[in-house]
């Protein structure tokens, strides 16, 4: 505030307030204080930059200790300080009323002005902010508040604290700050609906998270088998962590949704969750993708450009087809997972980051080390927590489940009604090699849900390939024998898992003589070692 301001404020008020008569008088000597007040709202860009100086030109003016704008925001229902003179910004945060709480929130609700000539001695200043209740000379303090309204509805309160003086024209108060509420009144309003409209954000923000962490647990990851079951309890165990996770299987069987469960349930949820598909983008645009660039780095960099290291700060990054790197780019990632720094394409400034890095892969990655393809050092920083997520063929028992989940999914998106899917379309689901694992299902179910005309999935409304054994690549004495002996080595070794390898518990659960277990472990050539429980 300017000197000459500051000089016309005092003389403004010197001759404003009477002192033989120890009161506030009306008259054209607060112009200055309104005029100032004018000017500065209209030549504001920023209305909040502004309302902070405004109430210093009240409180110098007033002649006030301190002086407060509160915002009610109806989201929420909470009337909140959004400028001041006198508080600190720590005290301001304070500074929250509900609607009727404490002398704010009583103006707020009633509409009515309340002066208060002592708070020391007052029962309704509920004092949130913790201030002083007197000078530091030990003379009492007054508080008058009054409402601020637009159009008939309250949108916030103005108030100030003054040294008590029994003088004061207590009417002529409140009636000046009565008028320069009126005169923010309209920017105020436009505040409350900025503050209301973030506030709505935020809430559609959070819903829109938690349906995403919905989205993504496990329990909607379809199935019951062992080896899911086992999936699922490895996500519970590295969720809380920071360990790297590579996700193995697959193209289609999901390590995509595994990714998002993990992130989702880690202390990172809250975070970014960036993803980005090594084999979808060019070699060229791999390193600007990852690590952004600087303007002029190339040809068409017009603009500085962030990447997805610095997009998922704080959060999670979840790199798909790993394997798909060329080896420079995998000599940068490497870099990144041990130093916790990059830089941009064209850049020389080192960035540091914070990121938690999930991978996956459908390659088999010990194979490339060996032919040279793949870095082995980059390998042992990726591979700290495997996950392997089996294919559709290996947990056939889960496809009923899975069916009836895409069915309904289908309901939902193309508005299709089945209620049910045939015992003869189910056994031709069973018997086929799914190669596309469960997107190939999921589209398949789509389909047959579009071109039912009963509202049941039927095995001829089932592509070509599944309609037969020969077609599907698998061949048997009988359809039902296929099914059989696929869901009875299913069976055998699901128990086998549970008992970790156990084959005496595995044939008691299963009701059936050791020998005969053995008999047909024999027959299906499960290798019982693997499912042992492995000590050290």
């Amino acid at each position: 505030m300017s000197t000459v301001l500051d000089d016309t404020i005092k003389e403004g008020f010197k001759s404003h307030y009477c002192h033989k008569a120890g009161r506030f008088c009306k008259g054209d000597t607060e112009l200055p204080l309104l005029f100032e007040i004018s000017t500065m709202i209209n030549n504001s860009r920023f209305i909040k930059d502004t309302l902070d100086p405004i109430m210093e030109l009240v409180a110098k003016y007033l002649d006030a200790e301190r002086s407060i704008l509160s915002i009610l925001n109806r989201e929420v229902s909470k009337i909140l300080i959004e400028a001041s003179y006198g508080l600190s910004p720590a005290v301001k945060k304070q500074g929250n009323y509900l609607v009727g709480e404490g002398a704010t929130g009583n103006v707020v609700k009633s509409g009515e002005p309340i002066f208060i000539d002592k708070i020391e001695c007052a029962h309704g200043f509920a004092n949130k902010t913790n201030m002083e209740l007197k000078t530091k000379t030990k003379k009492d303090i007054s508080f008058i508040i009054v409402p601020i309204k637009v159009d008939f509805e309250i949108v916030g309160t103005l108030s100030i604290f003054r040294v008590y003086d029994e003088r004061v024209n207590k009417n002529e108060l409140i009636r000046i700050l009565s008028v320069i509420g009126s005169m923010v009144g309209q920017a105020v309003r436009v505040r409350q609906d900025r503050m209301e409209y973030i506030e709505r954000l935020k809430s559609e923000n959070q819903q829109l998270h938690l349906e995403l962490e919905n989205r993504f647990l496990q329990e909607n990851m379809v199935g019951n088998s062992s080896k899911l079951r086992e999936v699922f309890k490895q996500i519970e165990q590295v969720s809380k962590t920071q360990a790297t996770v590579l996700i193995r299987g697959e193209s289609g069987v999901g390590k995509e949704l595994i990714a998002d469960a993990i992130h989702y349930k880690s202390d990172r949820e809250s975070k970014p969750f960036i993803k980005v598909n090594c084999s979808a983008l060019p070699e060229s645009l791999i390193e600007s993708e990852l690590f952004g660039h600087e303007k002029g780095a190339f040809t068409g960099a017009s603009e500085m450009k962030k990447g997805r290291f610095e997009l998922a700060e704080g959060g999670s990054l979840f790199i798909d087809e790993i394997g798909e790197l060329s080896a420079p780019m995998q000599i940068k990632l490497l870099r990144v997972l041990q130093e916790k720094e990059f830089e941009r394409l064209g850049g020389s400034k080192t960035i540091k980051c914070d990121v938690r890095i999930i991978t996956a892969t459908n390659r088999n990655l010990e194979n490339a080390i060996v032919e040279g393809k793949f870095r082995e050092d980059l390998y042992y920083r990726l591979n700290v927590f495997p996950i392997y997520m089996p294919a559709l063929r290996e947990r056939l028992s889960d496809i009923p489940l899975l069916a009836d989940h895409f069915i309904q999914k289908a309901n939902k998106k193309n508005g299709t009604h089945i209620l049910r899917i045939s015992s003869s379309a189910i056994d031709a689901l069973m018997i086929y090699h799914w190669p596309g694992n469960i997107r190939e299902l999921e589209n398949c179910i789509e389909r047959a849900a579009i071109i039912s005309s009963d509202q049941v999935i039927r095995i001829e409304n089932l592509p070509p390939t599944l309609q037969t054994a020969q077609s599907s690549s698998t061949f048997s004495k009988g359809t039902l024998q296929i099914i059989v002996e696929k869901v009875e080595k299913q069976l055998i070794i699901d128990c086998l898992t549970d008992k970790k390898g156990n084959v005496l518990q595995t044939a008691k659960q299963l009701s059936i003589s050791n020998r005969k277990l053995g008999l047909r472990i024999d027959k299906y050539n499960i290798d019982v070692d693997k499912y042992k429980e492995k000590v050290g």
